[in-house]
């Protein structure tokens, strides 16, 4: 059964695979980038973002001399934006090394590069022989193979590590050549487009008669996953302040959500005479959910601001990077 695994995903690549830009290239630099963006943000999505930072930063020196503000600003909308600040970060970090780090554990060592992105970008870019292991490869190998173990436990983490990169050597690609980032393209594309998390094309599978989630009708109760996440709910109240054509905003800080990103006035205390414009707007995020209310505010004189605040115009609003929600929020204005 495991010796049809592999051949029979990249038999399934050739005619399947998806077309995607950072594939045509050997570049560790555009590969790097496409797989930052692409962690917790699907294709149709990070593929327009990828081409903007790459038209604006080709390469890696522009990228780190770029200002934090501006890389966050060009991030706005994906989400997740420590993802940017570790870009930022690990863009320095290989100017500093003097180039792209070519070994996995130098891979490892940029700012926000795991097991999976180094195993991704080793492989993509050099042909080092790591197999990644991200949640579609998780899904493939356990209804493939019938593993039960939890995927987000260290027990589980270690054994599906040690099937995935059993998988490199356990066939021969003829009619293909031999490419471990053809492999690594080939079970990820599979996961994302064929074994799906819902309704997976079973009817359609190459794998379906050595599959062991299909024979034994467990499809549907792989990957097993622990739930260890508690999701707890946050009120937060923004009000939008108006004054002769500004406004006022300040920069977030560390510890918390948004770090370096932009929001208008948070408070406690809604000013006398501020306008309710939404109430309990939700946003959700992987470890809470937020009910944002939102006020306007336009006083007859300007007012003093909280500390760390400050004014711009309202048509300098777009310069600054800001969270989704607050996005929403002001468009309300």
């Amino acid at each position: 059964m495991a010796n049809n695994f592999a051949p029979t995903l990249l038999h399934w690549f050739h005619e399947h695979g998806r077309d995607l830009p950072w594939r045509q290239t050997r570049d560790p630099y555009a590969i790097w980038l496409s797989e930052i963006i692409l962690q917790q943000t699907q294709v149709k999505q990070g593929w327009a973002y990828w081409e903007r930072f790459m038209k604006r930063w080709p390469r890696v020196e522009l990228l780190a001399a770029a200002t934090e503000d501006e890389v966050l600003r060009e991030w706005q909308g994906l989400g997740y934006y420590s993802r940017a600040r570790n870009l930022h970060a690990a863009a320095r970090q290989i100017v500093e090394m003097g180039g792209f780090p070519t070994t996995l554990e130098g891979i490892k060592s940029l700012k926000g590069v795991g097991d999976y992105t180094a195993a991704a970008i080793g492989s993509f870019a050099f042909d080092l022989p790591a197999a990644v292991v991200d949640g579609n490869v998780y899904r493939v190998l356990s209804r493939y193979f019938g593993i039960s173990t939890p995927i987000n436990t260290t027990e589980g983490k270690k054994e599906f590590a040690l099937l995935a990169q059993s998988q490199l050597s356990t066939f021969h690609l003829s009619p293909f050549t031999f490419q471990l980032s053809i492999y690594n393209q080939a079970i990820m594309d599979f996961g994302a487009t064929q074994c799906t998390p819902s309704s997976p094309d079973c009817a359609a599978c190459p794998l379906m008669e050595t599959c062991v989630a299909f024979r034994e009708g467990r499809v549907g109760e792989l990957p097993v996953k622990l739930k260890t996440l508690k999701v707890k709910e946050r009120r937060m109240t923004y009000v939008y302040v108006r004054y002769q054509g500004e406004t006022a905003i300040h920069r977030r800080g560390e510890g918390d959500i948004w770090q370096g990103l932009y929001e208008p006035l948070l408070t406690e205390k809604v000013p006398q005479g501020a306008v309710l414009l939404r109430q309990g707007v939700k946003h959700v995020l992987t470890h809470r959910i937020l009910l944002a209310d939102f006020w306007l505010w336009q006083p007859a004189e300007r007012p003093a601001l909280p500390e760390g605040y400050f004014w711009i115009k309202e048509k300098e609003l777009d310069d600054y990077g800001k969270p989704r929600l607050i996005e929403h929020l002001i468009s309300l204005v």
